[in-house]
């Protein structure tokens, strides 16, 4: 049996997997939800309203999610890592709070207002209320994000008797990496978000489902794709270039490079083996890593060995191949999309197919971006601060083994319950078309000159006029 550090990883890497499906929705789609409605405010087209009144069931079945996840997660600081807390709860303490405190709580008031009062407030405040959810999902990641950066890039803080003490909470909020990896989540979740909308609305479409709403659906998920994928690899560049500075071991993983040299090639595909330190059938491009990590054909990349201790290289390197591999199809397929929309108003049964293919493309880009970039900081837990191994708790490796197969038949689960429920809801939504539940749209009436004549005025009972 492997050892309780390895599966208490194991286990925390499956609640972060599971964790990270569902804000990636609901951080983009509460802005999504937003766009809904205030189109529909401007203009009172229903498809407007009845997409928003579908993707909202989409949205509440995804915060519910993650709410449950988010808390299983929070016990195993407790149960598995509890060195974590110990040595660096004066920062992560505190950056967790906040984020209750500004956006959980935010998110879950004005949900209900979002969820059951459309007709019990006004329009008015029903639009406040869903611009608030949407930042409430923003605010959450932010806080979230900041925690994670600083894992990676911690400043603002010293050491005294092996804790870590605040020195300046505008270092650690706005750690060197913080910028990167925010812009970078928020993006992931726009595409994630941008490929459901097209898949579901692509599989109503195959159906037989014509209601405007439909294809309101589907045009807005491909061109916020087609928009914002380029926007993504530029900022992935630009993340790529901050990790060459602050986590050298975690780019030469990466890129598969075992030794420091100049002109260094991008290894397009390969099979990297540890013990024997080489890659198996590598398939490179000369001098192309040089080029785009320092933008000189001939410019020196460091090599795994120039570092004592780096992440394991095989999970790190297919990881990164499948995000960017990932990517590419998304720009491909977003591209062709929005041209083919753009010429013929509507999509083909072929093109139909690839978009429901790809319904969940994001949460592979996103799991897959995850997996490099958390597992590239190991040994470390906190960058050059604390190890890994050194914030595990004592459970049995038994123990760890069991609460493991619980969580990880739990959330196969839960995922294919959140799954079958979507498409449900898809299915439903074509076959029984439902009322729509407007608010009234408030528009000005022209004044117009009566062409009636005025009502008779009542007598009184004496017979003279009133």
């Amino acid at each position: 049996m492997p050892d309780a550090v390895l599966l208490a990883r194991i286990q925390f890497a499956a609640n972060i997997t599971f964790h990270i499906l569902f804000p990636a929705i609901s951080i983009a789609l509460g802005w999504v939800l937003l766009f809904f409605k205030l189109r529909f405010n401007h203009t009172g087209a229903a498809c407007w309203m009845d997409a928003y009144r579908f993707w909202i069931k989409v949205f509440a079945l995804t915060f519910a999610l993650g709410v449950v996840s988010g808390i299983t997660m929070s016990f195993q600081f407790g149960t598995n890592w509890p060195g974590f807390m110990l040595t660096v709860g004066n920062v992560a303490g505190p950056l967790l709070a906040y984020e209750v405190l500004t956006a959980f709580f935010l998110e879950a008031t004005f949900l209900g207002i979002m969820l059951f009062g459309m007709r019990r407030v006004t329009p008015r405040v029903h639009t406040l209320a869903t611009l608030l959810v949407a930042l409430g999902t923003t605010v959450s990641a932010f806080w979230i994000l900041a925690l994670n950066s600083w894992m990676h890039t911690p400043a603002g803080f010293e050491m005294r008797e092996g804790k870590a003490y605040v020195t300046s909470w505008i270092e650690v909020i706005f750690n060197p990496s913080f910028p990167f990896r925010f812009t970078h989540m928020l993006l992931a979740s726009g595409l994630t978000v941008s490929f459901l909308l097209a898949g579901v609305s692509a599989y109503r479409w195959l159906r037989g489902d014509r209601q405007p709403e439909v294809s309101t659906g589907l045009r807005i998920g491909v061109y916020l794709a087609a928009l914002l994928i380029p926007l993504q690899m530029l900022v992935g560049d630009l993340h790529g270039l901050n990790t060459l500075q602050h986590q050298p071991a975690k780019i030469a993983a990466m890129e598969g490079l075992w030794q420091t040299g100049a002109s260094v090639p991008a290894v397009l595909f390969g099979w990297p083996d540890a013990l024997a330190r080489r890659t198996d059938f590598e398939i490179a491009i000369p001098g192309l890593a040089s080029l785009y990590l320092t933008h000189s054909l001939q410019g020196e990349v460091r090599g795994l060995d120039a570092f004592p201790e780096h992440p394991p290289v095989l999970p790190v390197f297919l990881a990164f191949r499948v995000m960017v591999g990932m990517g590419l199809m998304m720009l491909l397929v977003s591209w062709s999309a929005a041209w083919q929309l753009y010429r013929r108003g509507e999509p083909g049964r072929g093109l139909a197919r690839v978009l429901v293919g790809m319904t969940f493309a994001g949460w592979v880009a996103l799991v897959a971006g995850w997996y490099t970039t958390e597992i590239g900081r190991q040994p470390w837990l906190v960058h050059g601060v604390l190890k890994t191994a050194d914030a595990a708790g004592p459970a049995a490796a038994s123990t760890v083994a069991l609460s493991l197969t619980l969580y990880l038949l739990l959330y196969a689960a839960l995922i294919l319950a959140y799954v079958s429920v979507l498409f449900y809801l898809a299915r439903k939504a074509g076959d029984e078309p439902e009322t729509m539940d407007m608010p009234e749209v408030q528009t000005p009436q022209p004044v117009l000159p009566s062409t009636t004549p005025p009502p008779a005025r009542p007598r009184d009972e004496g017979g003279a006029d009133a």
